[in-house]
C-alpha cells in the first residue's frame, strides 16, 4: 500500500505546473496508454507460460 501511495505522489508531482493545459493533456493520456501497454504485455507474457508456450 505505501509504494501505491509513493506512485500516486510521483504521478501528481510529475504533472504539477507543467503549463499549457493541452500539453498537460497530452501527457497524462499519454502515461495512461503506457500503462495500459503495458498490462497488455504482461496479460500476454503470462498467459504464454500459463498455457506452456516453449520461448525457443
Amino acid at each position: 500500500m505505501k509504494k501505491l501511495l509513493l506512485i500516486k505522489e510521483i504521478y501528481l508531482e510529475g504533472f504539477k505546473n507543467l503549463g499549457h493545459i493541452i500539453l498537460e493533456k497530452y501527457f497524462k493520456a499519454f502515461s495512461w496508454f503506457c500503462f495500459i501497454m503495458f498490462f497488455i504485455v504482461l496479460y500476454a507474457f503470462v498467459y504464454r507460460i500459463a498455457t506452456g508456450f516453449a520461448f525457443d
